[in-house]
């Protein structure tokens, strides 16, 4: 009797109804899942033979003989942590996120690292740039000038000239000693540059006649360059524009101002020291007016001056009054005090005019102008001739008689041996509180090459202002803000220190308004010379540009352009044709 093979251990026979036990130690089912051979998708079929060796040592090719449960509706104990989409039930289950001592130093560590990186590879970078640029990247006012009031900076044109000196980065002002800060210089190091139109960043030279001034050559941008390390304005006595000379006038105009602080330039003077005829000056002026440009000026040279009053009248009277105005003047204009329009832009302007503001808090607009102040006017005089510099600052309204509280308070003599008022004290178009100093008189082209310095130190305002001279690099006179007080006799009131952004200008001309001309004796070509121009500030109250905030002219400027870039237009009513502003103190404000 034949009985049938018992399975192999471990298998059963395909046609086997054999129920397999659930494994409830790997697992536990949700539902039924198959239980039998049959449901198996490994069924071996009939007929199939599982006695072969590799059928004795292999595993059965069912996986759930193995000994393991392999339905997908198995739920193990640990399938949570597989499972991102199940939260754990415990909200307090602190293995989730948790902060220990040595991860808090691992992200210290990382932080520490990082910011040591940035450091070094970009903060360091940065530092030693700034450093080895000087004191002046500060980024005044954030940016660089141009015609809108901002500075440029490109190659060697940066506000302080690469070849300036460290050593002259910062100065002791005159009044306290307290630290300047060196905020712009030209060292004229470069040969051959042009100062033609758009040539220069920072300096123009002018196209024009000088008609104001009745000068007798014309200004031309080619007798300006830079040679031997210096600017170099050369005056010829050659034909131009009908004119029997030619001289130069450098302008910085609407490129680069400065409000305050101290204006230094080292100056080789033209010619000899005792022959007179040759203009040679270094001034500045308020930006609303533009030198050589008529139209501009008129209503606002020489003011300076922030009252509502019959000082901003023209004449500086009202129906003749007040009666002091009309006597003790100029002789060539009846005697009358003062001969100019009256002030365009006052603070009697009428509200809505055309005024480039800003206003006080009564709403009242700011008095504005166009100031002047001279670092010096180089001259001839004394007996023998020798070499001299007028050193003022222009005004206007005026005192009555031109007379200003010179009082000791008021000038200040560094060295009264070389140094005296100036006889001339003012005009029907200008007064002035100016003292003429003797030079130092073999700095001249034709006796030694050596260079004089010149320069002055103000505050702008009222009360504490002051603007104090320098020639041959020692103080030669101080002017107190009390001695333009103000003058009851006229009625005016106080006139400020300048307030307006102040540009340079450099020109070396000829005039016989400005004193005799030995033309005779006289030699040409003859030259001025200018080693450098520094500008220095307090390093507290920085304030350069041609637009700084509390005396905007950007606007007013680009709204009036024709009169800033044609010298033709000489008056601002007449050829310009425009009405100055309505002035409340002369007219009702009501249309």
């Amino acid at each position: 009797m034949s009985w049938p093979s018992p399975p192999h251990p471990g298998y059963a026979s395909a046609d086997s109804s054999l129920t397999l036990p659930r494994a409830s130690s790997f697992g536990v089912l949700r539902r039924d899942s198959w239980q039998t051979i049959s449901e198996s998708p490994y069924s071996f079929g009939a007929g199939s033979r599982l006695s072969t060796l590799s059928d004795k040592f292999s595993l059965s090719p069912d996986p759930r003989l193995w000994g393991s449960d392999l339905s997908p509706d198995l739920v193990e104990p640990d399938d949570d942590l597989h499972n991102p989409e199940i939260e754990s039930d415990k909200t307090d289950d602190k293995k989730r996120l948790s902060w220990s001592t040595r991860g808090l130093m691992n992200l210290g560590c990382l932080a520490i690292l990082c910011t040591s990186l940035i450091l070094l590879f970009i903060g360091y970078p940065i530092i030693m740039y700034a450093r080895n640029r000087g004191p002046l990247d500060l980024g005044f006012t954030g940016g660089g000038i141009n015609s809108s009031g901002q500075v440029p900076s490109m190659g060697n044109f940066g506000l302080i000239d690469l070849a300036t000196p460290k050593e002259v980065y910062t100065k002791s002002s005159l009044r306290d000693g307290s630290q300047m800060l060196l905020v712009f210089s030209d060292e004229f190091e470069e040969d051959g540059r042009s100062f033609y139109a758009g040539d220069d960043p920072y300096w123009e030279a002018e196209d024009l006649h000088y008609w104001a001034t009745n000068n007798l050559e014309w200004y031309d941008p080619a007798a300006v360059t830079t040679s031997g390390g210096s600017l170099v304005i050369t005056f010829t006595e050659e034909s131009n524009h009908g004119l029997d000379y030619r001289g130069g006038l450098l302008s910085s105009w609407n490129k680069f101002c400065f409000t305050g602080g101290y204006i230094e330039t080292s100056v080789q003077l033209p010619g000899t020291n005792n022959v007179v005829g040759m203009w040679p000056a270094v001034w500045t002026m308020g930006n609303l007016g533009r030198a050589g440009y008529g139209a501009s000026l008129e209503g606002m040279w020489p003011y300076t001056y922030d009252s509502c009053d019959v000082g901003t009248a023209p004449n500086q009277t009202l129906n003749g009054l007040p009666v002091a105005a009309t006597v003790d003047g100029d002789h060539s204009y009846g005697d009358a005090l003062s001969y100019l329009p009256g002030q365009r832009l006052s603070r009697c302007t009428c509200a809505g005019e055309n005024h480039p503001g800003p206003q006080h808090q009564d709403g009242t607009y700011v008095g504005r102008a166009a100031p002047e102040i001279d670092v010096f006017e180089a001259q001839m005089g004394g007996h023998p001739l020798i070499g001299q510099v007028s050193q003022s600052a222009q005004w206007a309204p005026f005192n009555h008689g031109y007379l200003w509280d010179n009082s000791s308070n008021n000038e200040i003599l560094g060295d009264p041996s070389i140094s005296h008022l100036n006889d001339f004290k003012g005009s029907a178009t200008q007064q002035a509180t100016s003292v003429v100093t003797n030079t130092n008189q073999v700095c001249y082209e034709l006796v030694q090459d050596c260079y004089s310095v010149y320069g002055f130190e103000y505050k702008p305002g009222y009360d504490d202002a002051y603007i104090t001279w320098v020639s041959d690099n020692k103080i030669s006179w101080t002017l107190n803000a009390s001695g333009v007080g103000p003058d009851p006799a006229v009625e005016i009131s106080a006139r400020a220190v300048p307030q307006e952004p102040m540009y340079i200008i450099i020109n070396l001309g000829m005039s016989q308004n400005f004193g005799a001309v030995d033309f005779e004796h006289l030699t040409f070509p003859n030259n001025m010379r200018i080693d450098y121009v520094r500008v220095y500030q307090d390093m507290r109250y920085i304030n350069i540009g041609c637009d700084p905030k509390g005396f905007p002219t950007e606007a007013y400027i680009n709204q009036h352009i024709e009169v800033y870039t044609n010298p033709n237009l000489t008056t601002w009513r007449g050829d310009y044709g425009q009405p100055f502003p309505r002035n409340s103190f002369i007219e009702s404000c009501t249309v």
